[in-house]
């Protein structure tokens, strides 16, 4: 026997050593693979307790074999007889005494495998007082370990092999009965010896028990003190931040924890001293926790704060401190929820009294900001690397900068703009007084604290009025005249760039500006040149109206820069011209589109004759983005005439409309031109809507014929945008147009079928998710004449199909159809009403309800099954939701069946893979919802089924029998 056990251990331990081992990729997998049968298997109960037992086993077979036997008891315990509970209990308790000291990953472990038989093993009613017997006073911190994991694994470990009752009843004997016996357990504990009062497993289990003991005993006994004494030994001081972190986030209800608050706010006004001690002994871990100690204390009390303003200043300036002294910027981010959650309550008028008296703490935080704000000192001679080579560091630097903006803006709500920007504006004038006399074309001296008020006044853009008519006017023409260094003229125009809307109320500062602007195209830096481009595009946005008469000469800048610029700069001034065109009287919005617009086309279709013969991508992409430059024109250039007026945009479209057709009939296999050749038609459609119809029958056929050349989803992506535009009923649409309309769609779904049935649903995920969105408005603009075509059943088959999938997009939209189609089968549809002609309730017809019906009949029990073989085996997380939506609703139109096709799905399942009695308690708590017309609790019942069932057993993707998928076929 002794040698058959040492047989069937050596096979797992030979394959935990290939997967530790430098081996080939394949022998890892198939190691891995063992291992994962290996885990579900009944021979891992007696071969885990083996491993652990041998004292020859390495530590990470050890640990494997833990991790292996938590599992197998939370989620395989059925595989234990009943009346060997107890011994399984027993040979748990005497693990846990050989690893009492560690290691500590095997042993927390252990300890949570102990903590899971408890939960189930409902007969164990004294479990604290046998483990703590068994394990003796001398295993101190694996007594702590337990009883930390305990009430995580009875509140967070839901759904084992209970039913809600029992976990509500077992809740009661392991945490609310014996909450107030461990807090005695632990005061004991923690008064034995000063080891013990700073030793960290101490303050993690008060952590984990704070779920179940109230705070206010805890604060109220002797271990708050020792809580708070442990801030003092480094050992311990981090757990016990956590501690008391956990005690004040049950404080936040205020005037229910007054007293509480009274009580424990001394005890952290008075750690403010370890402040300036900590940050000068430069631990930064320390300087992390002593802040988050602050600034929780502030996000639980921020409503005391404000009412009491004078009483819990000291609090305030303790956080505020926390921020000066963080010379490295780690720490200062924990503080920013409580500076955005305190803005918010004092700038209500209510706390009006708050505001004024600490209008002083929040101008000290506008320069402790700004001075945060500033780029280090290099510490060589190179100018260029200020962060040593460190690349992510620079980048989190820079993403930092953004986020210290936004508190910034918290500032400006309280203090006014006027203060803040006057902050930044000081500083400017500072800097030009100390070093603008010593600037040289070569060297900008401490160019660093420019830089940082510049990027304030960037960062609080956002919140200055156009209005505003004290400190703009004083300091946009210092900006303008900032030194040429790159991250100044940087800095400088993207600040530009955030007060155009200003500008446009202040017209003699706009050709400054804009000559500062448009100088920066010429800068030897790539990204001046990009600031340049965003700084022209808001320019064009905000300021179109005064720069109406400025086109012809903006034309003429913007050909010279044009192909110089990347593709997103390109982007950029583009939108900037195009608002500028956009703003042109109506007779010369043909003649300025076609200005603009012609040479694109021209250089357009030159790359692409040669792209035609080349073999590079790069040429394709070049005519991509020249179409998507077009694109931005027909977006922006939205004129407003008159329904039977002639729109001077779209006779411009007309005119270009047979280059495009060309484009897609020579560019079937490119996906970067049709998409966004796809794009530029879907947007002729969106902003010029029922003026586009002269081009309709030209748009609807290529986009027909595209998708059926090329099976791009993104035609069927532009069809979506007619399909909405030209619905029944909608503003100037003629039935018959909308009709037409209908025609074109079921073209498009039969061309799509015929892919799916010559192609698997894994080869067309993106096209599979662009159809059954477009199939959503469909249901919502064509319900009526969709849901009673003969197409509607191949519709179906294709959803069910589509199921099999495993990628989330095609997946949320399948599911999404599904839910909107079965829900007109019910009196309440997802959608009704598109174009709002009245405001009754959603409603489906006798006609479209008894359609959906029959189609249930005929396909449901296919649905079922694959709406619940995904949820058990392949679906992502995101699509459970919805997936146990479509069964919610069929449950609603036909119960009875839908349970039948429940029990025959669970049937199919690989034998072994459900529990004894698993699927008849199902079925029955089933019925009984059903009967009581509780609904909702069956699609619990089921996600919780399939949840369970997926997490034992993990299946393999593929080989799943009778439930695999079958393939779609269509005749049409």
């Amino acid at each position: 026997m002794a040698s058959q056990e040492g047989a069937s251990v050596q096979p797992v331990l030979e394959a935990l050593a290939t997967m530790h081992s430098n081996a080939e990729r394949s022998q890892k997998s198939q190691a891995h693979q063992y291992l994962e049968k290996f885990q579900k298997s009944l021979e891992a109960w007696t071969i885990t307790h083996s491993i652990l037992a041998a004292p020859d086993s390495t530590p990470e077979a050890k640990l494997f074999a833990a991790t292996t036997l938590k599992g197998k008891i939370i989620y395989d315990l059925d595989q234990v007889p009943r009346q060997s509970l107890p011994s399984l209990r027993e040979s748990l308790l005497t693990l846990l005494i050989s690893f009492r000291e560690g290691p500590r990953p095997i042993r927390t472990q252990l300890c949570v495998c102990l903590a899971n038989l408890a939960i189930q093993m409902l007969e164990w009613k004294d479990v604290l007082g046998q483990v703590g017997s068994t394990l003796g006073s001398a295993a101190g911190d694996c007594i702590l370990e337990f009883l930390k994991v305990l009430p995580e694994e009875v509140t967070e470990g839901r759904k084992i092999n209970l039913t809600e009752d029992e976990i509500t009843s077992r809740t009661q004997e392991l945490l609310e009965q014996n909450a107030p016996q461990v807090l005695t357990l632990l005061t004991q504990y923690s008064q034995s010896s000063a080891t013990a009062a700073s030793n960290p497993r101490l303050f993690e289990c008060i952590s984990s028990w704070l779920r179940e003991i109230p705070a206010a005993d805890v604060v109220n006994s002797p271990l708050f003190g020792t809580i708070t004494n442990a801030l003092s030994a480094e050992t311990s001081f981090q757990a016990a931040v956590d501690c008391i972190c956990t005690i004040l986030r049950d404080t936040r209800e205020v005037d229910e924890s007054i007293e509480l608050i009274q009580a424990i706010y001394p005890r952290i006004l008075a750690v403010q001293p370890k402040i300036a001690v900590i940050a000068s002994s430069e631990d930064m871990e320390q300087y992390k926790g002593i802040t988050r100690l602050f600034a929780e204390a502030g996000e639980a009390w921020v409503v005391m704060i404000a009412r009491l303003p004078a009483e819990f200043r000291g609090l305030v300036e303790a956080i505020l401190e926390c921020c000066a002294r963080d010379r490295d910027r780690d720490a200062i981010a924990l503080t920013f929820p409580f500076w955005y959650e305190f803005k918010q309550i004092i700038v209500l008028e209510k706390y009006k009294q708050a505001r004024d008296q600490y209008t002083d703490v929040f101008a000290k935080l506008v320069d402790i900001m700004i001075k945060h704000l500033q780029y280090p000192e290099p510490e060589g001679p190179d100018e260029s690397d200020l962060f040593d080579g460190d690349r992510e560091q620079e980048e989190k630097f820079r993403e930092f900068r953004h986020q210290m903006g936004d508190v910034l803006k918290d500032c400006c709500e309280v203090i006014t703009v006027t203060e803040c920007l006057g902050k930044s504006f000081n500083l400017i004038q500072r800097w030009i007084s100390a070093y603008g006399s010593q600037t040289t074309s070569a060297s900008v001296p401490h160019w660093q604290e420019l830089e940082a008020p510049l990027f304030s006044m960037r960062a609080m853009g956002r919140m200055v009025s156009p209005e505003e008519n004290v400190v703009l006017r004083q300091v946009i023409p210092l900006i303008v005249q900032i030194p040429d260094h790159e991250k100044l003229r940087f800095q400088a125009i993207m600040a530009i760039a955030r007060y155009t809307e200003w500008t446009s109320q202040h017209p003699e500062f706009l050709q400054p500006q804009l000559n500062f602007v448009t100088a920066g195209f010429n800068h030897n830096s790539k990204e001046v040149v990009k600031a340049a481009a965003l700084a022209f595009k808001y320019f064009g946005m905000d300021c179109r109206k005064l720069l109406e008469g400025h086109v012809t000469s903006l034309h003429s800048f913007y050909e010279s820069v044009l192909d110089k610029l990347p593709p997103a700069s390109q982007e950029e001034i583009t939108e900037g011209a195009a608002c500028v065109v956009s703003a042109q009287p109506l007779d010369k919005i043909y003649p300025m589109f076609k200005l603009y617009c012609d040479p694109i086309i021209k250089r357009m279709m030159s790359r692409a004759n040669k792209a035609k013969s080349e073999q590079e991508e790069s040429g394709r992409l070049a005519v991509a983005d020249y179409l998507q430059l077009v694109t931005i024109f027909v977006q922006n250039i939205q004129p407003y005439v008159s329904p039977d007026e002639e729109n001077p945009a779209v006779k411009y479209c007309q005119e270009i409309l047979p280059v495009l057709s060309a484009l897609a009939d020579n560019f079937t296999n490119c996906t970067p031109i049709l998409e966004r050749l796809c794009r530029c038609w879907r947007h002729m459609v969106l902003s010029y809507r029922t003026a586009i119809l002269p081009l309709l029958p030209t748009l609807a056929q290529q986009l027909a014929s595209g998708f059926e050349t090329s099976r791009q989803g993104c035609f069927l992506w532009a069809t979506d945008s007619v399909l909405r535009e030209f619905a029944v009923g909608a503003e100037f649409v003629n039935p018959s147009t909308s009709h037409a309309i209908y025609n074109f769609f079921e073209q498009q779904a039969v061309a799509f079928l015929r892919i799916m049935n010559d192609l698997p649903p894994q080869d067309l995920p993106d096209v599979i998710d662009d159809f059954f969105r477009l199939l959503i408005d469909a249901l919502i603009y064509y319900h009526q004449q969709l849901l009673i075509s003969p197409i509607c059943q191949h519709i179906l088959s294709a959803s069910i199909s589509a199921l099999n999938l495993q990628q989330e997009p095609p997946l949320i939209a399948t599911l999404h159809f599904l839910r909107d189609f079965l829900s007109y089968g019910t009196d309440h549809p997802n959608s009704s009403n598109p174009n709002g002609q009245d405001t009754q309730q959603p409603y489906s017809s006798p006609q479209s309800q008894q359609a959906v019906k029959e189609l249930i009949a005929s396909q449901g029990e296919a649905l079922v099954q694959r709406a619940m073989t995904g949820m058990m085996f392949h679906f992502p997380r995101d699509c459970f939701y919805d997936a146990s939506g479509v069964l919610l609703s069929l449950f609603e139109i036909a119960p009875q069946d839908v349970a039948v096709w429940v029990k025959d799905t669970i049937g199919m399942l690989p034998a072994g893979t459900t529990k004894a009695g698993e699927t008849d308690r199902l079925m029955d708590a089933i019925k009984q919802k059903v009967l009581a017309g509780d609904l909702r609790k069956v699609r619990m019942l089921l996600q919780d089924f399939t949840n369970s069932y997926r997490r034992r057993n993990v299946a393999p993707r593929e080989g799943l029998g009778r439930l695999e998928a079958t393939r779609f076929r269509f005749s049409g």
